[in-house]
């Protein structure tokens, strides 16, 4: 399979979720084509997006005028026209583009974009929602979903794992977690300021800053656990 990282992307719908990203691709040194219908939202940006258009994007002759064909990866990130979300992605998916991605506004609008072509469908303000619901409801001082049932999280290590190595804290099989990495409180001339891998003989200390993977159910667990 061909490598598509440092592929140009389009992105159609600049709205708050789709400036950002597109802002955040080109930061990251990505080439963008950033699509919005108003003239105005393209006129604010000009000066920060290199490559930004105003066009009506359910029209498949303007999808032909910018050559979009020819891109490997595509987003979608208009939110309330549902109506426009939902035949920008069609389009995309007629051109045959290998990677859409849509964003949607309830599970009704994703169902239906994944049914005429998107590959993958995100809920920005659900999933900022529920990160920041995790990161209030206990110690978590940072928590990213990897998958549908599966999630790392960034947390102090609790007092029933601290001045012992991990091996001996039985995190399998009382919590079904697994410490992945540790950043230290105090670093020695070994470890270094950041992150190191965590290993069986690794001891945690409470002012520790540790990485723990398992499945939602069980890191949530373990980031309540005194």
């Amino acid at each position: 399979m061909a490598d598509i990282s440092g592929e140009p992307v389009v992105v159609i719908g600049l709205g708050r979720f789709g400036t950002a990203l597109a802002l955040e691709l080109v930061e990251r040194g990505t080439e963008v084509l950033a699509i919005d219908r108003n003239p105005k939202t393209v006129q604010s940006l000009s000066g920060r997006l290199p490559h930004v258009v105003a066009a009506d994007t359910t029209d498949p002759e303007v999808f032909e005028q910018l050559g979009i064909g020819d891109f490997q990866r595509a987003v979608v990130a208009i939110g309330s026209d549902i109506q426009a979300s939902i035949l920008s992605t069609s389009l995309l998916a007629d051109l045959e583009i290998p990677n859409i991605w849509a964003k949607a506004t309830n599970q009704q609008h994703a169902s239906i974009l994944s049914r005429v072509g998107a590959h993958h469908v995100v809920f920005p303000e659900h999933e900022m929602g529920e990160r920041v619901a995790h990161l209030l409801s206990g110690r978590l001082l940072d928590y990213v979903e990897l998958d549908a049932d599966f999630a790392v999280i960034k947390m102090k290590p609790p007092r029933a794992v601290v001045g012992m190595p991990l091996r001996e804290s039985k995190l399998r099989s009382r919590w079904g977690v697994t410490v992945v990495a540790v950043k230290p409180e105090n670093p020695g001339p070994r470890s270094g300021p950041g992150f190191t891998y965590a290993t069986p003989d690794t001891v945690l200390a409470y002012g520790d800053l540790i990485l723990v993977v398992g499945t939602i159910e069980k890191v949530e667990r373990f980031g309540g656990a005194d």
